[in-house]
């Protein structure tokens, strides 16, 4: 199960956790997804995509 939106194809992006000594290492922050019933059919959708098309209707 891949933790990519279905609508917009936004996957995870890469960073740096950052310590109390300043010492970066490497972590992924993941999507707010949401699983959202789209035509008839379940998706994982963004928190993002969620919120325009809120707009748009």
């Amino acid at each position: 199960m891949s933790r990519v939106c279905d609508v917009c194809g936004k996957g995870p992006q890469s960073g740096n956790s950052r310590s109390h000594s300043n010492i970066a290492t490497r972590r992924k922050f993941s999507l707010n997804l949401q699983s959202k019933k789209i035509d008839g059919q379940r998706k994982k959708v963004c928190a993002s995509c969620i919120k325009s098309m809120n707009k748009t209707k």
